[in-house]
């Protein structure tokens, strides 16, 4: 049986390992340059910072298991935030590596944004072709809807109340390098109420030898600055932080805007089939959420196979 998947995050992997596993013909497609989604770990001027994904729980003994293997590896490291009295975890050398990991025994192919679902086959930008047997869609609802749409296929009554409850949050991350590091205690801090919603920063993390923050912007300001120039939208971030980031510290700046950063709403369940097709839903739009619950959608969907 071959199946293909559609999204090299956290939730595709998951279902790829265990399919692959199981004995499935299994091809994991990515948009990207590279795996991970928004377990991503970007470089500037030599330094590292994790951009999108910072930490993460681990509440399920299915995601304790992966994350006991990868921190065999090396992989992962714990860290304690202030603010935080359970333990987070983070990726030890940057969050990618925590993807690039999973990813590492599985056919996966970058590069290659589906674009068309036919006849039992899905069609990429660059004009390949890849049959199915059973297709797994991980991409944001509104993408998978913008799918289904230039592909002509209707969903049912019932899929659109499934797709319907689905919703997301937008952010805008900015990544700074810095002359020397923050004082931030622990290296992270949440805010509230304020422009700014994180502070982390990547040398403290010991993700990068040279200093380096990542900021993100609350849902709320990165809703109403998100069509906005990124330069301008940078430098008002870094301002409204200027008492943990003094400007004169900042060396260069960049940012990214991840418009589905987080699914606020969510549907119960793991994942989602398609009706009357073997077209099935994963990510972290389902179930418990973030990146532990993209995990066990992913993981709970290769075992519905």
């Amino acid at each position: 049986m071959k199946i293909i998947i559609i999204g090299a995050g956290m939730a595709g992997l998951s279902a790829a390992r265990i399919l692959m596993q199981k004995g499935y013909e299994v091809t994991v497609l990515d948009k990207g340059r590279g795996v991970g989604g928004r377990m991503s770990t970007r470089t500037i001027e030599n330094a590292k910072a994790d951009h999108g994904a910072q930490y993460f729980s681990v509440k399920t003994t299915e995601f304790q298991t992966l994350i006991s293997e990868l921190q065999s590896d090396n992989i992962t490291a714990e860290w304690h935030l202030v603010q935080r009295e359970n333990v987070r975890y983070i990726g030890a050398k940057g969050m990618n590596t925590i993807p690039k990991k999973m990813a590492s025994l599985l056919p996966v192919l970058v590069n290659e944004k589906v674009v068309l679902i036919e006849n039992n086959t899905v069609k990429t930008e660059s004009g390949n072709i890849y049959p199915f047997d059973k297709l797994v869609i991980t991409m944001p609802i509104p993408q998978i809807i913008d799918l289904f749409q230039n592909s002509k296929m209707l969903f049912s009554e019932n899929d659109k109340s499934v797709l319907g409850e689905i919703k997301y949050e937008p952010c805008i991350a900015v990544v700074a390098v810095l002359k020397e590091p923050t004082k931030i205690v622990s290296g992270g801090i949440i805010l509230e109420n304020q422009p700014v919603s994180w502070i982390a920063d990547n040398f403290q993390k010991g993700i990068t030898q040279i200093p380096t923050v990542t900021i993100h912007a609350s849902s709320a300001y990165s809703a109403k600055r998100f069509d906005d120039d990124v330069n301008e939208v940078a430098k008002d971030m870094l301002s409204s932080v200027n008492q943990y980031i003094n400007s004169e510290n900042i060396v260069s700046s960049q940012t990214h805007r991840w418009r589905f950063s987080n699914a606020t709403k969510r549907y119960e369940a793991h994942f989602y089939q398609i009706e009357n097709q073997a077209i099935y839903l994963a990510g972290d739009g389902f179930g418990m959420g973030n990146v532990e619950g993209a995990f066990l959608s992913g993981y709970h969907l290769g075992n519905r196979f």
